[in-house]
């Protein structure tokens, strides 16, 4: 634990349901199980992969807590990548508030495109993806590690994917031909498609985009949302540029909240009244519209 040992509660941690679940193979669909109904209170850990390596990975991981330990359960996991510029505790406003919601969220710093990078490098976005998945494996050999505080809190055949602006393309380009089935569904903000991504097998991914974005525009976003392969759906937020929607307060971020949240419930607890909510969370008039091409 680091001096960040323990975000403050965001409501009192009630939940007594939320029990070990069933573990299947990584390319078959794990079992529903039903998704938390109370808050937790997040803890933070802070953890480097690889850092002997020419490329270490910080990386900052909200998870569900008791205290300052991991609370009681299997919880699946999000991997968050920040934009350009940007680091994980500056997306904290949602990383935290979906910890609090039943999900493990490991958000890595990215070496070159990080606020502060030594050597920034904007084209480096394109080895961002493989970074996702070396988050991916250390998480899964975490679970595994006796004697490690995640050891058999991590459902790691329920892995999402979600990032903002260059971590929204990064999140697209970790969809490639090949992966593992334990990434089951992507949340893509303010962002766009990569060479190769959304390919086979389908998985669900959630778009969120505002109209009058002028950093990445939402035609970018909309031409990804018409390439994905399976499931997919479209938040936008109208008028709005490239973020302000993701700060607690501001317009749309209620709506940007609901709709994550409950896409994470469905997609990654399989819990069906969370998908069949997506709609109702989505659309606010005069702030949001939503298209839907998920099935639930």
């Amino acid at each position: 634990m680091t001096l960040k040992r323990l975000v403050a509660a965001l409501m009192t941690a009630l939940l007594a349901g939320c029990g070990p679940a069933a573990t299947a193979a990584p390319g078959a669909p794990p079992p529903g199980r039903p998704a938390p109904v109370a808050a937790y209170a997040v803890g933070v850990r802070t953890l480097t992969v690889d850092p002997a390596s020419a490329r270490p990975l910080p990386v900052t991981i909200w998870y569900p807590a008791e205290g300052e330990a991991v609370a009681a359960g299997r919880f699946p996991v999000v991997v968050y990548s920040h934009g350009l510029h940007s680091l994980p505790e500056l997306h904290a406003g949602l990383t935290t508030r979906w910890a609090a919601a039943g999900f493990v969220v490991a958000a890595p710093t990215y070496p070159r495109t990080r606020r502060g990078a030594p050597r920034f490098d904007r084209a480096d976005v394109r080895h961002q993806p493989a970074d996702g998945w070396r988050v991916i494996r250390h998480l899964t050999r975490l679970d595994a590690r006796a004697g490690d505080p995640f050891a058999g809190h991590l459902d790691v055949a329920r892995f999402a994917a979600a990032g903002h602006s260059a971590g929204g393309f990064t999140t697209a380009g970790m969809f490639a031909s090949g992966r593992s089935g334990r990434l089951r569904a992507g949340i893509v903000i303010a962002g766009g498609g990569m060479a190769g991504s959304f390919a086979a097998p389908a998985a669900p991914v959630l778009f969120v985009h505002g109209t009058a974005d002028r950093i990445v525009p939402v035609t970018v976003g909309r031409a990804a949302y018409q390439r994905a392969t399976g499931p997919a759906a479209f938040l936008s937020l109208l008028g709005q540029g490239h973020g302000e929607y993701l700060t607690p307060g501001r317009p749309g971020f209620e709506q940007v909240l609901a709709t994550t949240t409950d896409f994470l419930r469905w997609t990654l607890y399989g819990d069906p009244e969370a998908g069949r909510r997506l709609p109702g969370d989505a659309r606010s008039p005069g702030v949001t519209t939503f298209e839907n091409r998920l099935a639930h």
